[in-house]
């Protein structure tokens, strides 16, 4: 990665790795990232790319980027392109090993051949369900085909022709010839190519069969020579058939080695439904900040460094984990508190006339930009007589506890004078649209020179000079921590995940910064330029609040 990453705490992958360097087994580590151009990438991937990529850059070794490009029906050449743009914002540096399993098809083809004829392989013709029905189940051994004994001769025949395009879809598969009573279903002769008469977003129509990612992936590693092949529980029982076909056809054999896969509250990362959201319009498209894709996550204001943080902070373990979203956030905090330059913005605004403020004029007070951060300076903001406060800093009949503005309290504005509440202005329906004050000129910079103290200080941005903007708030896109909870994962899309506000009031120093730019409004948290920005008229994204506040959407029901 471009920067040194904090070291990793010692797991039992890398424990694997480690003994496989210092008994000489592998003089480098050689890993790989094999996403399927389906769709985006999205948290979990980031976490496999943290792993696989980590592993090796701790070691100085490599990892691949490989595109398990074998089925074509469902894989875009958009998908590719912004996988690579993905993976390369996380961090991933893959140089010239950038490859695709479509740039094997010959060599696969190749090894289908050899494995028929070490009598290992058959062109079976029997459906989709007759296979399940011959299958059996986890008490119950399956049943040969009543292809199974074609001859060598026969075989090679059928494939070729098959290739050829002769036959319809589904109308044959090869299969590897094991156990159809293995107590693992995935040796009863599983399927390694069949027929998808689909133009292939590199290689055309040069094919019309496509090998299946169990016999892609194990040949694939072999011929880049990957030393840990690391992936999730899912394909635990799978790594029989990875060892089966590497043995049979007696080529180099890497480690397959399983982890448990990471899941996120609030996040959908199932591929098919993700693709559901986007075409059926429940979000905006791949990268709405609500989503939980890289692209999402980067367009709401992540950083990769605070992505990579909290994949090393979450471990790694042999079982499947289920991490609160409050962890993401803390780790996206902790980054942008430190590198976020602090700014000041009013969301739901209120006008704040100074009536004993010379009119006309306006001063400039310093602000800190950054108080982590002493080299970041500081910044001019203006003060004038009219200002704009956020409206919940009012309160007529305050609380107990409310220490904030209301009739007759003086509070401190932020950087500038201290400051009390005179008068109230309200319409016609009763609401507040403006409130009077008066200022003490001997508090300039919020302190009074008497040591009186206020307990309320707040944010604000001078009317004179303030940028008008758009901000868009964000609540978990789900309304229950598991998507999937109680059915059909449309029933708990939360309706009010997003909520534009369309009259902010930004100080001036953000009128004209480039999306992706990020910084902390105070009081209010952390957010990025949205791409949607126009000069002199951002638009922001949250990215997250200053505290742990995601809605109890839950409990709302």
């Amino acid at each position: 990665m471009s920067a040194p990453e904090p070291e990793a705490p010692v797991d039992f992958i890398r424990q694997i790795v480690a003994d496989d360097l210092a008994s000489g087994k592998h003089s480098q580590v050689v890993t790989r990232f094999p996403p399927q151009p389906n769709g985006f990438l999205h948290i979990g991937h980031a976490y496999a790319i943290s792993l696989s990529y980590g592993i090796a850059a701790e070691n100085g070794g490599r990892c691949h980027l490989r595109f398990d490009d074998t089925n074509p029906s469902k894989e875009k050449t958009e998908y590719v392109e912004a996988q690579q743009r993905d993976a390369r914002w996380l961090g991933m540096d893959w140089g010239e090993h950038l490859y695709f399993a479509s740039g094997y098809f010959e060599q696969l083809y190749e090894y289908a051949v050899q494995l028929i004829e070490a009598g290992k392989a058959y062109v079976c013709d029997l459906s989709a369900d007759q296979v399940r029905e011959y299958r059996g189940t986890l008490t119950e051994p399956g049943r040969n085909s009543p292809y199974r004994e074609r001859s060598v001769e026969e075989n090679l025949d059928l494939l070729a022709r098959m290739r050829a395009g002769e036959f319809d879809e589904g109308s044959r598969v090869l299969r590897a010839k094991i156990d159809m009573a293995s107590p693992n279903l995935v040796l009863r002769d599983p399927p390694l190519y069949r027929i998808q008469k689909t133009t292939h977003h590199r290689t055309g129509d040069a094919w019309c069969i496509y090998p299946l990612y169990d016999f892609t992936h194990c040949i694939s590693d072999s011929l880049e020579g990957i030393t840990h092949s690391l992936c999730t529980l899912e394909f635990v029982d799978n790594r029989a058939l990875y060892d089966w076909i590497l043995d049979q056809l007696g080529i180099y054999h890497p480690q397959q080695i399983e982890f448990g896969p990471v899941l996120v509250e609030y996040a959908m990362m199932s591929k098919r439904r993700m693709i559901a959201l986007v075409e059926e319009g429940h979000v905006t498209g791949w990268d709405d900040p609500r989503f939980w894709t890289v692209s999402g996550m980067r367009r709401r204001g992540y950083t990769p460094e605070s992505i990579r943080q909290f994949c090393r902070r979450v471990g790694v373990t042999k079982r499947e984990k289920t991490v609160e979203l409050k962890a993401l956030e803390h780790a996206v905090r902790d980054d942008l508190n430190r590198t976020s330059p602090r700014a000041m913005g009013v969301l739901d605004p209120v006008r704040l006339v100074i009536e004993n403020y010379p009119e006309g004029e306006s001063e400039e007070f310093d602000a800190v930009n950054n108080p982590e951060d002493a080299s970041a300076g500081t910044r001019k903001l203006s003060f004038s007589r009219v200002l704009w406060i956020e409206r919940d800093d009012f309160r007529e009949e305050p609380h107990r506890k409310f220490f904030r503005l209301s009739p007759g309290r003086e509070v401190r504005l932020r950087y500038a004078y201290l400051v009390t509440c005179t008068g109230v202005v309200k319409d016609d329906a009763g609401e507040v649209v403006e409130l009077r004050c008066s200022y003490d000129p001997e508090t300039r910079g919020g302190d009074a020179p008497d040591g009186r103290k206020v307990k309320g200080t707040l944010h604000w941005v001078s009317a004179e000079h303030a940028v008008d903007a758009e901000v868009r708030l964000f609540e978990p896109l789900f309304r229950t921590a598991d998507p999937e909870q109680g059915g059909d994962f449309r029933d708990n899309l939360n309706p009010d995940s997003l909520e534009v506000r369309s009259a902010c009031k930004l100080e001036p120093s953000l009128a004209d910064l480039e999306p992706g730019a990020r910084v902390q409004l105070e009081r209010q948290g952390y957010f990025c330029f949205d791409p949607d920005s126009a000069p002199g008229r951002p638009v922001l994204n949250r990215t997250v609040a200053l505290r742990d506040s995601w809605a109890k959407i839950e409990k709302r029901g």
